[in-house]
């Protein structure tokens, strides 16, 4: 008997202790997966998207926004009629009659027949009455001001699992800040499918996007945008550019591109619309490059303004080549204020030479070409400089006039500043202000990323760009009363190992009040057919620019 009496009371407690590591086994190791199939008896689960973040510019104005629209959806289980009502919802939702009398045939509680309709259709399709049609609200991205800064802003598509990516410019560089936190709930539901409350996932979540505050200033912009659009347009280019920095701070004023693309209808342009070509495009910057290599010169106490050329009587033989002036025209004893002013090439081999090529690619790289600007936008390339092991000396000779290296806009732009805020270099930024949804601001502080020259080197260098705006080929365009400080460019591009003697890439450089720089602004415009030289076509966008922006500073003139 007593071993019966074990034999059952080992029996049981098998039976217990199995059923207890089985409970265990279910709401441990197996808690997800049978919360989910008793979820999908009675409801579904749902993303709760969060409001993407704003872009402002710096007066507030939202330039990338958000609009209410809805999302519009079905209980195929109620629907009656299917094909009058697909026939009938298909010019409202611009959808296929066949798609949808197919998503309404399915064996399901709900399908999304249209991700997005605009408040009056929702209206009409409300006043319908169809059994087992509803709405979802949810925020689509909105950008008020169409096509301007389109490239600098990016624009916000679909990634591959369907949910909201933003792509290029700041949309792209700041998604991660500016699309929030997803959060998820089960939306229940009675016996006929139709929704009767919801409970929130406990892991938390649901945090809205966080804001952008720019420097970039909406009325520079807008002129920016204007002038070069007209620029383009009556130079006959295929494209152009103009950045405005603050040489101070490195805060980015503005950034406009042609051509362009209209973020609202990204899907109906190509790729390479999309790319801001200000931080993702190289080219040779012909005499832009010029202040950087004379500067460099004067700081090392190599050259003064006063400091005579002499070898700028001819053309200089290097290397089996000839290096000559871009007008065939030569000054012999020119001074160094000159050379800037004539923008000749003899005098900057003169300079080049003097420095020699370790002492030319000391201060290049202190200029941070070759480097990242570290500008907060998305595809940013490097471009960086060849081992001095590389070079020969043809090719000092050219990189003293700017052909023969390659930078981006933007390097050239953050190089320059140096010259306009007394040799120290900021970092460029777009962005000033990060503002999230609780109230917090997060300021990003301006960053100094070195000095290239010295402040004396850097004055002296500004009254040699003075002087060569005020003598120079584009002293025609210049507003009158005003100090300002620049150069022209005229950069041939390079085709087939040669340079096409009729297709440029025009540009000017530069920055005012020359005293107190309150910008430093760059036009580049890519092979203009009216005229080749930068003098002719860059500049006066320039000029026109600077005059405006001036007197948007309340500037008046000192001369």
């Amino acid at each position: 008997m007593r071993w019966r009496y074990r034999f059952v009371l080992s029996f049981y407690f098998f039976c217990f202790l199995a059923t207890i590591l089985r409970l265990a086994h279910w709401q441990i190791v197996e808690a997800d997966t049978l919360s989910q199939v008793g979820e999908s008896q009675y409801g579904r689960s749902i993303t709760l998207t969060p409001r993407r973040g704003e872009i402002m510019t710096s007066d507030g104005f939202p330039i990338a926004a958000n609009k209410l629209a809805y999302l519009v959806f079905a209980n195929p289980k109620e629907v009656k009629d299917i094909q009058t009502v697909s026939t009938i919802l298909s010019p409202l939702l611009n959808a296929d009659t066949a798609s949808l009398s197919s998503l309404l045939s399915l064996n399901r509680f709900w399908v999304a027949l249209n991700p997005s309709v605009s408040h009056e259709i929702k209206q009409q399709v409300e006043r319908l009455k169809i059994p087992g049609v509803g709405f979802e609200e949810q925020y689509v991205r909105y950008y008020p001001e169409a096509s301007v800064a389109a490239q600098l802003l990016g624009f916000v598509g679909k990634d591959e699992t369907g949910n909201n990516q933003g792509y290029f410019g700041l949309e792209g560089f700041y998604d991660r800040q500016l699309r929030g936190r997803v959060a998820r709930a089960v939306q229940i539901h009675d016996a006929l499918g139709r929704p009767i409350l919801a409970r929130m996932d406990e892991t938390g979540g649901g945090d809205d996007g966080r804001n952008l505050i720019l420097n970039v200033d909406r009325a520079i912009q807008f002129m920016a945008d204007e002038e070069l659009k007209k620029g383009v347009e009556k130079y006959g280019a295929q494209g152009g550019m103009v950045l405005v920095m603050n040489p101070k701070t490195g805060g980015i004023l503005a950034i406009a591109s042609q051509p362009t693309f209209d973020p609202r209808k990204y899907w109906e342009f190509e790729e390479k619309d999309y790319i801001n070509p200000s931080v993702s495009s190289t080219y040779e910057p012909g005499s832009t490059f010029k202040p950087l290599v004379m500067s460099s010169a004067i700081d090392a106490g190599l050259v003064t303004p006063k400091t005579k050329c002499t070898i700028c009587d001819g053309p200089i033989p290097i290397g089996g080549y000839e290096i000559r002036t871009w007008n065939d025209k030569y000054h012999p004893d020119e001074t160094m204020m000159e050379t800037i002013q004539f923008s000749d090439n003899t005098g900057m081999v003169f300079v080049g030479q003097k420095l020699g090529l370790k002492l030319l690619l000391s201060y290049l790289n202190k200029f941070g070409i070759g480097e990242m600007t570290g500008v907060d936008l998305q595809g940013e390339i490097p471009s960086p400089l060849r081992d001095s092991e590389s070079w020969y000396p043809i090719d000092l000779a050219t990189a003293s006039f700017g052909q023969g290296i390659s930078v981006t806009p933007l390097q050239l732009l953050s190089a320059f500043s140096a010259i306009a805020n007394e040799g120290v270099r900021m970092e460029p930024h777009v962005v000033n202000k990060i503002e999230t949804q609780n109230g917090k601001v997060i300021t990003i502080n301006p960053k100094e990323l070195g000095r290239p020259i010295s402040g004396a080197a850097a004055k002296v260098m500004t009254e040699i760009l003075v002087n060569a705006v005020d003598k120079g080929e584009a002293k025609f365009a210049k507003p009158k009363g005003y100090r300002i400080a620049g150069k022209t460019g005229t950069a041939q591009i390079p085709i087939g190992g040669h340079y096409d003697p009729n297709k440029t890439i025009a540009s000017f450089i530069g920055f005012a009040p020359a005293d107190d720089p309150k910008f430093v602004m760059l036009v580049v415009i890519d092979r203009p057919t009216s005229s080749i030289f930068g003098s002719e076509t860059a500049a006066p966008i320039f000029f026109t620019i600077a005059k405006k922006m001036l007197l948007y500073y309340g500037v008046t003139p000192t001369q």
